[in-house]
């Protein structure tokens, strides 16, 4: 098993650790309190809210057989639309 690091990763790396170590020399206590359940590093941007595609999939999941027959429906009802104006117009 082969292992990619590039140098970027490990700037970033040393980056981080020096930040940690600066803070735990810094306050004696915040490494007490460090060392619990929280862990090293932080996400400081939050998640992006999930797209309406992914939604709209997850709810299509959820429901089943349901949104099938949905779509069914929709299916007939729009055919029988397209084959009554061509009726009509012919």
């Amino acid at each position: 098993m082969s292992c990619n690091i590039d140098s970027k990763s490990i700037a970033v790396l040393s980056v981080l650790v020096a930040n940690d170590l600066a803070m735990a020399s810094s306050d004696p206590q915040s490494s007490d309190r460090d060392q619990s359940n929280s862990p090293t590093v932080q996400n400081s941007q939050p998640e992006p809210p999930p797209s309406d595609i992914k939604l709209a999939m997850r709810n299509m999941v959820k429901k089943g057989s349901k949104s099938l027959q949905h779509f069914g429906l929709t299916v007939a009802a729009l055919l029988g639309v397209l084959v009554g104006l061509a009726y009509l117009t012919r």
